[in-house]
């Protein structure tokens, strides 16, 4: 059994990541209470989060004494069953033959623009080559020039209007010229400005409700949340004041290392009923992946 009795308190000062520090737990000695405490630990520190992770390391407990597990192994197999039950992943692809709008979300600072040029990217390798850009951030100057900087890069057209416009009347219009242009989908930014919560979520209500009202086909219209994956329980708090504005569809998480703290994914699929799309894992316009959640699974318990 390898929860024997622990005979000293052997932590060590860390710099391993999180998979590292799971495997290094299972080959302990000690109590099933004290592995139980430090895998709680361990994965509130990766950014599960306090109540996602109490909810795992329950389900654990129970697993454990159920079937009366003895060896490391099974249980740890059963820790991956868990999280890996808890995981939702989509894929999306725009409908073809029509105009598709994806609505671009997340406060500023995480990588909207970048994940803009990167998402057209994707979707031209997918067949998609009538792709435009729609600057409905128009709250930031700055952040319509980051949109056309983005759209250079990439390719594509972008739409735009004086900073300080109606971004609901800026998407409204983008829809009317993309349409007139023949082009297949509109990758659009939005304002990110957290401070004000309020303003922001009425302002993305519009907009949700503007794109409802002018698009053709169901399933071409997506709300996609930019998240930065280093924040931690702060991504997990900004995805449910826009999944209470708009009910957002996916996520994309940048600058993403599965291996530190890679426990946000688990709480957003837990928590929110979000399921991760992308992940974000260079400055490159192919640095944009597919979720793997076999991969992220082999990665955060270091198999």
């Amino acid at each position: 059994m390898f929860w024997k009795k622990k005979k000293n308190n052997d932590r060590k000062s860390d710099n391993r990541n999180l998979g590292q520090k799971i495997a290094e737990l299972f080959g302990k000695s000690g109590s099933l209470e004290d592995f139980y405490e430090e895998l709680e630990e361990m994965l509130i520190s990766g950014d599960m989060g306090g109540s996602v992770t109490m909810e795992i390391v329950d389900e654990l407990r129970e697993r454990v004494k159920n079937d009366k597990i003895k060896d490391k192994d099974t249980v740890l197999k059963e820790l991956r069953t868990i999280i890996s039950e808890s995981l939702k992943t989509k894929t999306i692809h725009p409908v073809k033959d029509t105009l598709n709008v994806y609505l671009v979300l997340g406060v500023n600072g995480v990588g909207k623009t970048t994940t803009i040029a990167k998402l057209s990217r994707y979707f031209k390798k997918e067949g998609f080559d009538k792709i435009a850009f729609a600057a409905g951030d128009t709250f930031r100057a700055a952040a319509i020039d980051q949109l056309k900087i983005q759209g250079e890069r990439a390719g594509c057209r972008v739409i735009a209007q004086d900073h300080g416009a109606d971004p609901g009347a800026v998407i409204f219009d983008s829809i009317a010229s993309a349409k007139s242009h023949g082009e297949e989908l509109i990758l659009a930014d939005t304002a990110g400005r957290m401070h004000n919560k309020s303003n922001l979520i009425n302002e993305l209500k519009k907009i949700d409700k503007i794109v409802n009202s002018n698009i053709d086909k169901e399933g071409s219209y997506r709300k996609i949340l930019v998240l930065d994956a280093t924040t931690g329980q702060n991504g997990l708090q900004q995805a449910e004041v826009f999944n209470d504005a708009v009910d957002v569809d996916c996520v994309v998480l940048t600058k993403y290392d599965a291996t530190a703290r890679g426990g946000l994914v688990v709480a957003i699929s837990r928590k929110l009923n979000i399921p991760v799309a992308f992940v974000g894992h260079g400055e490159g316009l192919d640095d944009l992946s597919e979720f793997d959640p076999e991969s992220y699974l082999d990665d955060l318990l270091a198999q």
